[in-house]
């Protein structure tokens, strides 16, 4: 049976999933086929990722060969920042949904609360290079995402990169509140606070990069942070545990009421961030793990960081 929690329309919510971002070409219908085949039932993608067909090849591939129905899977997709003026919510999730080869999301995602101008070119430059930004603003998004779920194309709507006022302002307008925040979250930056509040609010957290993301090239991230998967605490736990540090830290993130979706395309690496529900970490290792946070952000997206919606310049 696959471990849920249950969003604030009553539906369920696979606690697991499966991240895809940052992958290479053809690389993710291998990756779901398999992850399918283990168990996993809760997939996160983006449009910006570029691989939603990919994505939605190996659901219906899935789907088609008995695996599963599409009723036990979970999938997430997110807008992008380009269409973020209210008209424009529904014709791109339509469009994410035509590539995905599906008829309707589990969830939708505002996928940062920053906009850019609009159109199809996802990071329109000036002719110096600098990011072009749009005046729309994500409460007027809120409505257009709203109507997704009018119409059918998604079951539940929520956010990604949100700090907790910018979750307020859509809460104070909206008539279907967001079930989740999706962000950032590992022992290094543990979002205790942000948790709080979410939990507060009725709002789930997904925990995006729960490994730090090791071994990443991109340039919207921080390189100076050190590796999770060393660190010397994590390593002793997962020792005495007979468990990988990864299998650790997704354990402890599940028992804060986190659902992390760790990215891999390594079948063996799939299985073992599958095994984390017949274990469960102490109170006294729980609390060492979050003595280990140092609010060390590693997503800063620094092409961002001077627009008027940038949203860690507050501590939540």
């Amino acid at each position: 049976m696959v471990q849920t929690l249950k969003l604030n329309n009553n539906l369920g919510f696979p606690v697991l999933g499966m991240g895809t971002s940052q992958a290479n070409p053809g690389e993710m219908e291998r990756a779901v086929k398999d992850a399918i085949e283990i168990g996993y039932r809760h997939f996160d993608s983006a449009m910006i990722y570029g691989n939603d067909h990919e994505i939605g090849r190996a659901v219906n591939a899935k789907i088609a060969d008995g695996t599963v129905k599409r009723e036990d899977l979970f999938i997430t997709n997110k807008l992008w920042n380009t269409y973020h003026r209210q008209d424009q919510v529904v014709p791109a999730c339509k469009k994410s949904l035509e590539k995905m080869g599906l008829d309707y999301l589990d969830l939708y995602l505002i996928h940062m609360p920053t906009a850019l101008k609009e159109g199809d070119n996802l990071m329109p430059v000036d002719e110096k290079g600098n990011l072009i930004t749009s005046d729309a603003d994500y409460v007027n998004t809120w409505k257009g995402m709203e109507e997704c779920v009018r119409l059918g194309l998604t079951r539940s709507i929520g956010v990604s990169n949100f700090n907790s006022r910018q979750i307020q302002r859509i809460l104070d307008i909206a008539t279907i509140k967001p079930v989740a925040n999706q962000i950032e979250c590992h022992p290094y930056l543990n979002q205790s606070k942000m948790i709080a509040f979410c939990k507060e609010k009725g709002i789930v957290v997904i925990a995006y990069a729960p490994f730090g993301r090791p071994g990443s090239k991109v340039n919207y991230i921080r390189h100076d942070v050190p590796s999770l998967l060393e660190d010397p605490k994590l390593q002793e736990i997962a020792a005495k545990r007979g468990k990988t540090v990864a299998q650790v830290i997704l354990r402890y993130l599940i028992q804060h009421g986190v659902a992390p979706i760790p990215k891999s395309s390594n079948k063996i690496r799939l299985q073992e961030n599958y095994d984390v529900f017949n274990f469960e970490l102490t109170q006294e290792e729980v609390g060492s793990i979050d003595a280990l946070n140092s609010n060390s952000r590693i997503f800063t997206y620094p092409q961002f960081v001077d627009m008027k919606e940038y949203p860690f310049n507050t501590e939540f």
